[in-house]
């Protein structure tokens, strides 16, 4: 008893001197400072962005409960000293900003409801810039995508679009706003599966109405971030596989640490952030490098996406689950293509990515509907399923295993034996989004 109550003590200390911290922060410039953007004309107190990055900094230093709640704290004692809701556009930028990274933290530690909790009130800020709400706009898209809500996550990109009408032509940063929203209603339609006229047979891939918000981004250097992954995953979807590897490469090396709060142009927010948006282009082209047939290439892009999800998130955090995901169905296409036998990887990726992934066991009954990640949890027990099926001693396991995953598919593009056949490379492939969870 003594000594949880010291623990807690000190705990409380730590809290205290990280908020006191943040605080010492706060004062070191005049708040009448602003920053100030010439793209979206974006102005904030440069002191909330020095705040902001410490919160971050620090809650992912530990990747702790105690540290992102240190973390959460700073940012709180930073909103509570930006000036009053409406009073001016610096300062609904500035609150805004602040939220959009409470948002980031809360997700990290899969708390989306507070997330998206701090990105609706980011929408209430009226004279704050389109850049900020959009940005908030497209990681609501997001979370809502991670969490299966399709329909939600089609009217608020719909409101992405309404932003962009509501923009004035001709204003700062048009290029970028355009390109922004269409490519957040592009990625809804990519994870839909859906097509101009609802008929998937209207296009070899079912992808005409994503191909009509990706028009355009070709040339366009207005895109990067995560609207340049949505267009490159739409690339590769559609087997334009060299100009996706390009768009790939120039996203990873284009994003940098919190670089959606040191450059205004690029703000970004929960699964939609710089650092997650790195991280899914980096699986993207491993898995691209896979469909090429590139195997050594893709192994070693894999497992650095996979290094990278562990630093980030630490090692039993369900994306490490969809990452090794993607490393075992590599193994798959591998030991397909080449006519060898990589069983032992392949179910040894397998069963630590369903145990990360933490689906209902095999036997339970009247779960299937309340599976989180189904995409990826049915391709890893389906994946599972095969390699059990080869051996006949486990066959009727395999098709136990077979069965629920079948049952558990939701993609609508493929069906589960489409996503996991490799014997025809002219087929269409699937595509593992990190950033959002989902197949695509």
């Amino acid at each position: 008893m003594i000594r949880t109550a010291v623990k807690l003590s000190l705990s409380a200390a730590t809290v205290n001197q990280t908020a006191k911290l943040g605080v010492s922060i706060l004062h070191r410039s005049p708040p009448s400072r602003l920053v100030h953007d010439g793209i979206n004309g974006l102005n904030a107190n440069p002191v909330a962005l020095q705040m902001i990055n410490y919160a971050l900094s620090h809650a992912r230093s530990q990747k702790s409960d105690e540290s992102y709640a240190q973390g959460v704290l700073v940012l709180e004692q930073c909103l509570s000293t930006q000036p009053s809701e409406g009073q001016d556009p610096a300062g609904d930028n500035s609150r805004g900003m602040v939220l959009l990274a409470m948002s980031t933290l809360s997700s990290e530690r899969g708390n989306f409801g507070e997330a998206m909790e701090k990105l609706q009130k980011v929408q209430d800020l009226t004279n704050s810039s389109v850049g900020v709400r959009l940005a908030a706009l497209e990681a609501l898209v997001g979370l809502h995508l991670e969490l299966e809500q399709d329909d939600t996550s089609s009217v608020l990109a719909d409101k992405c679009l309404e932003l962009l009408e509501n923009n004035e032509p001709g204003s700062n940063g048009g290029d970028f706003i355009n390109a922004r929203a269409k490519a957040v209603k592009g990625l809804v339609e990519l994870v839909h599966g859906n097509t101009a006229s609802g008929k998937k047979e209207n296009s070899e891939f079912g992808f005409s109405a994503a191909e009509s918000f990706f028009q355009g981004l070709k040339d366009n250097p207005a895109i990067t971030g995560s609207t340049a992954l949505s267009y490159g995953e739409f690339l590769h979807a559609m087997q334009n596989f060299s100009l996706a590897k390009d768009v790939y490469q120039n996203v990873i090396q284009g994003v940098s640490k919190n670089e959606e709060y040191s450059n205004p142009n690029a703000l970004a927010a929960s699964n939609m952030s710089a650092e997650e948006v790195s991280l899914a282009a980096t699986c993207a082209l491993g898995q691209l490098e896979a469909h090429l047939g590139n195997f050594a290439d893709a192994e070693e892009i894999l497992t650095k996406a996979l290094t990278i999800t562990e630093e980030r998130f630490g090692s039993r955090h369900p994306k490490v689950g969809v990452v090794l995901t993607c490393i075992a169905l590599m193994f798959r296409r591998k030991a397909m293509l080449e006519h060898s036998s990589a069983l032992l990887i392949q179910e040894g990726l397998y069963r630590r990515a369903i145990e990360l992934l933490k689906p209902p066991p095999l036997d339970s009954e009247g779960t299937e509907a309340k599976v989180d990640r189904s995409d990826i949890v049915a391709l890893a027990r389906g994946g599972y399923a095969e390699v059990l099926c080869i051996q006949q001693n486990r066959k009727d396991q395999g098709e136990k295993a077979k069965s629920w995953a079948e049952a558990v598919w939701r993609n609508r593009r493929l069906s589960l034996a489409e996503a996991l056949d490799v014997s025809n490379t002219s087929s269409a492939v699937p595509i593992i989004d990190a950033r959002i969870s989902r197949v695509l």
